[in-house]
């Protein structure tokens, strides 16, 4: 499997099985050429599936009844999801793959169980041996099904005639022959060889037994070559002769993150005795990688320190520039030449009732979204209820559950099992939700920044032993995000209410207004004060401040750079504050003539109207704070419709500039 999914277990070395065969079975029902008939009812009775039993509720709602009868009529009415095969070995002992097993740490569906021939299913009671590189288990069951073991045989050699054993499809036990081919070396270190055999394959057979032509066993079923009809086994002396009572892991991985293409290379090593109940078992796996996942996602960021944004001589530019004014968030990522830039794409804007909308896009395996919130839903129902955020962004259809040949779409997931908070880098406090899709077995992680006018948020999905590796990498890219506050003076009322909502650069930042009368905004950098006779002052005008990343006084702040507001949504006329900055002594000439320009107050800085695209712009240069060479300036722009004349433009930026003044320099 490739690696460079950003955490994502799906790249890690010990879940590539998982990935390319869980549940492989060998399709179709013809018996072996020549293993003589006699033998197949011990085999029969000595293999099992490992099942697991389906969700018996179902939170989720859906566009129109689940078109169950597309379903084959056993998979439509079995109430187990088959995953895999297994086999007894003696001593009320059973083997199937780690990564079959595996398939129930965190599991939405129940616990991993076996199912015989005749459809009696035991719950599995222990594990008394493990090793997730060599990718088998052993363990005992709670009640004993019989009496059926398979014999072993760990003297085999290539060239002989083999039979893979395994469920298919869930349909029983079947049997197909092939060659044992050659010994290869596993990848990781060469310390031990895989069989491999020609016997063909597909779903449900991975961890059921190899034999050979008198019916005993030489290897356990573990993956499917990807590009041929050559497929693994284990051999069974290693199982043999692996310590009793450990649990082994042992798995070189590869740890990627989203906004950076460099891997950190580690081994996910971890023992601890056995036996243990499996519950406990899973738990102690799933705590162990959990740790492991954390402090490989902290060595990876560490280890680009230096250059990880805002650090390096590659964040110099985004630092620079003024507030990039859309209202869909962005990921700061670094491109292949080393700077950081706003990357992520808005695909389309879904329009809900009221004056709603969804944008959605993506940026690598997540998500992106920008939520409208709905005139007619209160902001106190969208800020304190996961369940009215989501299904209006499930109005999308970016969750649909593939039944048969059909896709339905879900429409609500009901409550989260997940709903927490937490507070980037920047001070920005995000709601965190957890859903889980039991149907597919994986966990849906949402990250929602309350803004003014709603959300904006990144969404990822994962297996359910992937979740949490996918929560902590969500909370990484978090600070990451670009994104600006946006929204109507009525809305802006509304989310002004909910403190608790705000990011920490809010606390220093007054923003006041009387519909129809006055509007002032106050923070320690620049105060901008406005009355309808500037523009009006109505519930439906429209206030956006710009965040950007920018040094102030020799470190990295995320603040306002830009205040832009209109008389409603899409309005041509409006005012707008930027914050500029002097350029690095890095950056290019035509950085540092614009620069020049501002402070001489030339073109376009000079109070001269000049017409743009269809409006008439005018811009004038704010007055500083006494200071010798200010590194900062601020820039006023008053905007209006069609041709105007100078000294309409000029009294209209004049009664601007009287309203603005600057503290930061």
């Amino acid at each position: 499997m490739t690696q460079g999914i950003s955490g994502a277990l799906a790249g890690r070395a010990w879940f590539a099985h998982l990935v390319l065969i869980a549940g492989m079975a060998f399709a179709g029902a013809s018996p072996a050429a020549s293993l003589a008939p006699e033998r197949l009812p011990a085999i029969q009775a000595a293999t099992f599936e490992v099942v697991a039993a389906k969700p018996v509720d179902d939170p989720l709602t859906y566009e129109k009844p689940l078109p169950l009868d597309l379903l084959p009529f056993q998979q439509r009415n079995d109430k187990y999801y088959s995953i895999g095969t297994a086999f007894s070995i003696g001593d009320g002992r059973y083997v199937t793959a780690a990564h079959v097993l595996m398939a129930g740490a965190n599991s939405l569906w129940g616990p991993p169980a076996l199912r015989d021939n005749g459809g009696e299913v035991y719950a599995i009671d222990k594990v008394v041996k493990f090793s997730m590189q060599q990718d088998f288990v052993v363990f005992t069951l709670a009640e004993q099904p019989g009496s059926g073991v398979l014999e072993i045989n760990t003297g085999a050699t290539a060239g002989q005639t083999v039979y893979s054993v395994g469920n298919a499809y869930g349909t029983g036990v079947v049997l197909r022959d092939g060659l044992y081919t050659s010994d290869t070396p596993e990848q990781q270190d060469g310390r031990w060889n895989w069989v491999r055999f020609s016997a063909a394959a597909s779903p449900g057979n991975s961890g059921g037994p190899l034999l050979d032509q008198d019916g005993k066993v030489i290897g356990v079923v573990m993956a499917k070559s990807p590009n041929e009809n050559l497929n693994y086994a284990l051999p069974i002396g290693l199982l043999m002769d692996a310590p009793e009572g450990v649990a082994d892991i042992d798995v070189r991985t590869g740890y990627q993150f989203d906004v950076f293409d460099s891997t950190l290379s580690g081994t996910l090593k971890e023992r601890f005795a056995l036996p243990l109940p499996l519950d406990a078992f899973f738990d102690t796996v799933m705590q162990r990688s959990g740790a492991y996942f954390d402090s490989q996602l902290a060595a990876l960021l560490e280890q680009q320190r230096e250059r990880l944004f805002p650090n390096g001589e590659g964040s110099t530019r985004l630092l620079h520039e003024i507030a990039d004014m859309g209202d869909f968030p962005k990921v700061i990522a670094r491109n292949s030449n080393g700077a950081w830039v706003l990357a992520g794409n808005e695909n389309g804007t879904l329009r809900l009732s009221a004056n709603g909308y969804l944008s959605s896009g993506a940026f690598g395996r997540s998500m992106l979204f920008h939520l409208r919130r709905p005139d007619d839903i209160p902001a106190d129902a969208l800020y304190s209820d996961p369940a009215v955020a989501m299904d209006l962004l499930l109005k999308s259809g970016f969750i649909k559950r593939p039944v048969g040949s059909d896709n339905v779409m879900v429409t609500s997931l009901g409550k989260p099992v997940l709903d927490t908070a937490h507070t980037d880098a920047w001070g920005r406090r995000w709601q965190v939700w957890e859903w889980p899709l039991a149907y597919a077995n994986s966990r849906l992680v949402v990250l929602a920044l309350p803004v003014p006018n709603g959300y904006v948020g990144l969404v990822r999905f994962g297996t359910s032993v992937q979740a949490y590796d996918q929560l902590i990498n969500a909370k990484a890219l978090a600070d990451f995000i670009y994104v600006n506050y946006d929204g109507t003076l009525a809305q802006w009322r509304d989310y002004l209410g909910h403190g608790k909502l705000h990011p920490a650069a809010l606390a220093d930042i007054d923003i006041d207004f009387e519909y129809g009368k006055r509007f002032r905004y106050a923070s320690p950098r620049l105060d901008v004060a406005t009355t309808p006779g500037l523009q009006p002052i109505e519930p439906d005008s429209v206030l956006t401040l710009g965040f950007a990343f920018f040094r102030d006084g020799g470190k990295v702040t995320w603040d306002v750079g830009e205040l832009w507001m209109s008389a409603r949504a899409n309005d041509p006329n409006y005012i707008m504050v930027v914050r500029e900055q002097e350029p690095a002594a890095s950056m290019g000439d035509e950085d540092r003539n614009d620069w020049d320009r501002v402070l001489g107050r030339r073109h376009p800085y000079n109070a001269i109207a000049r017409d743009a695209e269809d409006r008439t712009r005018i811009t004038a240069v704010v007055d500083a704070p006494a200071a010798s060479g200010p590194g900062v300036l601020y820039t006023a722009h008053y905007v209006q419709e069609g041709k105007q004349s100078q000294e309409a433009m000029k009294a209209g930026v004049d009664l601007l500039l009287d309203g603005i003044e600057v503290h930061e320099h």
